[in-house]
Order: C-alpha cells, then sequence, then structure tokens
C-alpha cells in the first residue's frame, strides 16, 4: 500500500510567506558573477535560505482569503525589498562617489563593460563596484544581512508585518546614505582638483605663451590617480560607518 505525501495547507502557506520575503531581500543584495548566472543563484539561495529558516515559518490557523493572502505576500515582498534596497544603497553610495569623481578628473571619458550588468560604465565606477563588493563580503556585512533577516521572522512572522510612518522614515534614512557617502568620498577629491584648476588659471594668465589646456587633463587625471591611491586607506572606515548607519536604520524597519 503506498503511501499520499500530503502538504498541510498552513505549512505550505507559511514556506510562501517566508519565501517572498527572504527573495525580496535577495533579489537586491550584491552578488558577485555575470547578470547571466545570478538568476539561478539567488533561486537557489532563497530557497536554501528558507528551507533553513524552518522553525521561524508561521502557524497560519485555517485557510485566509484570496484577498487577505494577497495583501500579506504584498506586506511580505515590500519588508523583503526594503531590507534589500538597504544593502544596495550601501553600494552604490560608492559608486556616486566614483562617478562624481571621474567626472571632474576626466576618466568619464573612458569606459569599460561593467563585469555586473553588461553596460558601458566609467572606469572608476566599475573598480568602486568591485572595492564595495570587496569590502562587503571582507567586513562580515552579509552575516549581517542573515541576522536581521532572521531577526525580522521573530519580530514580525510571516503575515503580520504593516506598513507605518516609522517604516517609511527609516527607509528613507537608508536612501540618504547614497548621498552622504558618496559626498563625503568625493569632496576632498574635487576641491583639490578645483584648486589646480585655478593654479593653471593663473599660470595661463600669467604667461599667456604656455599651452596648458593640452596639459590639463593629464595632471588633473595623474593627481586623482594619487590623490585615489592615498584615500584607499581611508575607504574601509567609511564604508564602515555608513554600513553602521544603513543597518541601524534597517533594523528600526523591523523594530516594533
Amino acid at each position: 500500500m503506498r503511501g499520499d505525501l500530503a502538504v498541510p495547507i498552513p505549512l505550505l502557506l507559511g514556506f510562501l510567506l517566508t519565501l517572498v520575503r527572504v527573495s525580496g531581500v535577495f533579489v537586491f543584495v550584491p552578488m558577485p558573477g555575470a547578470s547571466s548566472s545570478l538568476g539561478p543563484a539567488r533561486v537557489m539561495l532563497s530557497l536554501g535560505m528558507t528551507i533553513a529558516l524552518f522553525s521561524h515559518w508561521p502557524r497560519v490557523d485555517g485557510t485566509p482569503s484570496v484577498e487577505s493572502f494577497v495583501m500579506w505576500i504584498i506586506l511580505e515582498a515590500a519588508l523583503g525589498v526594503g531590507t534589500g534596497l538597504a544593502v544596495a544603497f550601501l553600494m552604490e553610495a560608492l559608486a556616486l562617489g566614483a562617478q562624481i569623481i571621474g567626472l571632474q578628473a576626466g576618466y568619464a571619458f573612458a569606459s569599460t563593460v561593467d563585469p555586473n550588468t553588461q553596460a558601458d560604465s566609467t572606469v572608476l565606477v566599475v573598480l568602486s563596484q568591485v572595492a564595495a563588493g570587496l569590502l562587503f563580503f571582507a567586513m562580515g556585512l552579509d552575516h549581517q544581512v542573515l541576522r536581521i533577516l532572521a531577526r525580522s521572522l521573530e519580530t514580525y512572522p510571516a503575515g503580520s508585518f504593516t506598513l507605518s510612518r516609522g517604516a517609511g522614515e527609516h527607509i528613507l534614512l537608508i536612501g540618504s546614505v547614497i548621498f552622504s557617502t558618496g559626498l563625503r568620498l568625493a569632496m576632498p577629491m574635487i576641491a583639490i582638483l578645483v584648486m589646480l584648476d585655478i593654479s593653471l588659471a593663473l599660470l595661463g594668465r600669467v604667461n599667456t605663451q604656455l599651452q596648458l589646456l593640452h596639459l590639463s587633463f593629464p595632471v588633473k587625471m595623474l593627481v586623482a590617480l594619487g590623490l585615489m591611491g592615498s584615500l584607499a586607506m581611508m575607504l574601509s572606515t567609511l564604508f564602515r560607518l555608513s554600513a553602521t548607519s544603513t543597518f541601524g536604520a534597517a533594523r528600526g524597519l523591523i523594530a516594533h
């Protein structure tokens, strides 16, 4: 006599709600590799994390209506996407700073292929994304993402999260990290490059026979390259401070 495999409806609903939240997180969490291989990797990672969090699956009483279940799915996706965006904003902060620096230093004229998106990007933006990915894993921030995910299932079991004004404020605080970190990274170099432009302009004014226009771009690129080398030692400190602010806001999003 063969036995039939029967999955209880409440258990299946708990699995689906948890999977939606976990998938929302890993949609935006950066993963190394080409874009063609990201889809299967994210799917398998989401399924593995959902199964690992079996003890945190919600206990759904009865069979909810279709409208209630759809609303639960939307709220779970919103919470997961909000947590994933916190990490994505942190990574994009360095890319914003590199974009500002590259535009002022003249590196915006050269482009290369971004291995993550397969699109044309400037050299400094690609380097900043690689550096941000290395710092993300070197500092153990991937562990922080998993802790926040597990904590969110304890604080808000799947199907119990509700949007509030406080949640919106935390998301806005997370989004502000892009501009604050990017400007803090770019402003010292922009100030020095502006002083260099003024110096070259005054030198050309004093001696009109000097053709400094052809030398301005190479000089600015060399100076920017030297400054970036000196500021590289401070990049980890700036990234750690930004990560502390970002994950603090993400924890506030899941706190009662």
